[in-house]
This record gives C-alpha cells, structure tokens and sequence, in this order.
C-alpha cells in the first residue's frame, strides 16, 4: 500500500489542477500521512464523539492528531452494515468539521428503489437528513462534499448513465441550494461507483459532476493514475 501512495504522490505532482487523497484503512493513515507529500489523506469513517468509552471506534480528533485532512461519511456499505442512518451520518459530518476535517457525505439508492422509480425521492431525503447544520463556514470555505454513489454501481462493473447521473447531480445540488443558499456553489458533488481509467472522462466532463469517489481502481497507482489523468483534461 505504501508503494502504490508513493508512487500516487509522485505523479500528483505532474496534475497539480487536480486535487488527489486517499482514505485507507485506519492502521495505515499515518504510515501513508508521513510517505506523501502532495496529496491528501483521510479516513473512511469517525465516530460521533471526540472522547469516552467508545472500544473500536476512531474520533475525528483523532484523526486529524495522526494527520488526516478529511473523512468519508455515510458510505453505502456502512449504512448497510451497521446500520447507520442518515442521523448518525449528520451527527459523524458535524464531529468531523468540529475536528477541523473536511468532509464527504455519501448518499445513493439502491437498484430495487431506482426500478421503483423512487431513485431522486432517496437521495434527496439522505441530503436532507446527512448534511451537518449550522455549518455556514465550513460550507463557505468548501470543506464539506456529497459523493453519489449508486449502491447497484459499487464495486459492479455497472456504471449510471450519463443522463442519470447529470439527473441525480442536479437534484443532490437543489437540495443543497435548500439548505446553503449561495454557498451552495462550494459543494462539491462526486460521482462514485466503479469509476475507472476507461469510463473516467465520460462522467466527470458530465455536468454537475465535480470529482470522483473511486474505490477499486485506487488500490494501485496504474488503476488510479488514468483517471487523475482524466480529470485534469476535464478541469481544462
């Protein structure tokens, strides 16, 4: 894992208009913080509280004490693991900004509720119920992000339709326009869900798509550096 982030960090420096990080598991967050230079790090997940008897459970201040930047929130398979709803995402994003960490909240529907009908229905009520309060200049200063991810696209090999995903990007930022106003504009929203070097620039030249979540393909440098490629083309 060190090698592969070494080897990221090295060609981050030939995209310096793309912004790159990596969220490993939490025992590497540190070896990886002290190898890199030039991209970020962060965790895949905190906990609500900043101390107390949690056994397992990883605070938001400490991650940002081993040098984290940022935390994922609210993934997918988090929520149907262990059962977080979107009150627990909210509760985690507002612990995580309290850190001083940035923040990605992640929403997305299932395949049974996209066959439903029910896809936009879903996801806006996750926005609605994910997103941390009272958080104006953490917004302001472009330090919260909502990745969309289809649950039926994770790790699949299945990939939205352009006009699905540019569908599903409108209607996560008029929720945020709901909720911010003008700073609205500061939130980014990612796409995510089997993203990789071939189908890279279709989605992140989509409008409305402003970066990508990647999971599988950001494991070795020779997956994830194509699609770091395609993102400085789609930012030109």
């Amino acid at each position: 894992m060190l090698a592969e982030a070494r080897a990221i960090d090295r060609a981050a420096q030939r995209y310096p208009d793309v912004e790159i990080a990596l969220a490993p598991p939490y025992p590497f967050i540190g070896p990886v913080r002290d190898a890199v230079t030039a991209i970020g790090v962060g965790g895949q997940d905190c906990h609500t509280e900043a101390k107390g008897a949690h056994t397992g459970d990883v605070s938001a201040a400490m991650l940002a004490d081993i040098g984290a930047d940022f935390a994922i929130l609210g993934h997918s398979e988090r929520r149907r693991d262990h059962g977080e709803t979107d009150a627990l995402v909210r509760a985690k994003a507002e612990a995580a900004l309290a850190a001083g960490l940035s923040v990605i909240v992640c929403v997305g529907e299932t395949l049974a509720e996209r066959d439903a009908g029910q896809a936009e229905a879903v996801v806006s009520r996750q926005v609605d119920g994910s997103l941390p309060t009272g958080e104006g200049s953490a917004v302001a200063a472009g330090r919260l992000a909502v990745a969309y991810e289809p649950v039926w696209a994770i790790g699949t090999g299945r990939v939205a339709a352009g006009e699905d995903v540019i569908a599903m990007h409108a209607a996560v930022q008029a929720r945020l326009v709901a909720a911010f106003g003008d700073d609205a504009a500061r939130v980014r929203i990612l796409y995510g869900g089997s993203v990789n070097g071939e189908n890279a620039a279709g989605l992140l030249g989509a409008e409305g798509v402003g970066g990508a979540l990647v999971g599988g393909a950001s494991l070795t440098a020779d997956a994830f550096l194509p699609i770091v490629a395609a993102a400085s083309q789609a930012a030109a």
